[in-house]
């Protein structure tokens, strides 16, 4: 999603509030608050799949997937990942959580530096987060960062891998995620894919 500057600076209270009645969601950082612009059908797909395989998978554990309209507290900033999971029970929050275990980002071109700059170093400094997964909509690819002690991992993920998602203990293919979607990197995978077969 887009962020949009609005100039003027608010405190955490009044912003809590206005997310309550606004039709609009907006993220907070430090004081200012930046408006989001809707998401596109790819892009949603995407969110939809991430969190309905993350949701069935924890349906007997006490962890949730919350998607888009659920806010991750840091400090004095707030974001709205596309995909949230938390296992905070006894921190109960109906608005926010600050401690997220993973946390999911569809990107695209205009969101795509701000998501692997910014949020990936803010994200990092959460405690609790074991897994910052971003996910582009316009070619099948997918970034994964992992805490390991103190560091933090790097891989990336195409068609035909198979990505683990330690801190859930959930596999998923990467054609599991672009299923639904449609782009050029998923169209050619598909044919070469129909191709085999009918040789094989």
């Amino acid at each position: 999603m887009v962020l949009q500057a609005i100039d003027t600076m608010i405190s955490e209270a009044d912003y809590l509030k206005g997310e309550l009645e606004s039709e609009i969601k907006h993220e907070y950082i430090d004081g200012r608050v930046y408006a989001m612009a809707g998401a596109n059908e790819q892009h949603n797909r995407l969110t939809s799949t991430v969190s309905r395989k993350f949701g069935n998978h924890m349906e007997d554990k006490p962890c949730d997937a919350y998607s888009s309209d659920f806010k991750v507290r840091v400090g004095t900033k707030y974001f709205y990942p596309d995909v949230v999971v938390k296992c905070d029970s006894e921190y109960n929050n109906e608005d926010y959580t600050e401690h997220p275990i993973i946390i999911v980002e569809i990107t695209s071109a205009s969101t795509e530096k701000f998501d692997q700059t910014y949020k990936l170093a803010v994200y990092k400094t959460i405690p609790s987060l074991q897994e910052y997964v971003i996910i582009e909509q316009y070619k099948a690819r997918v970034d994964v960062y992992k805490r390991h002690g103190m560091s933090w991992n790097f891989q990336t993920y195409q068609l035909g891998d198979s990505i683990l998602f330690e801190s859930i203990g959930l596999t998923l293919s990467v054609e599991e995620i672009y299923k639904r979607v449609d782009n050029e990197d998923m169209q050619e995978y598909l044919r070469k894919k129909g191709e085999d077969q009918k040789t094989g």
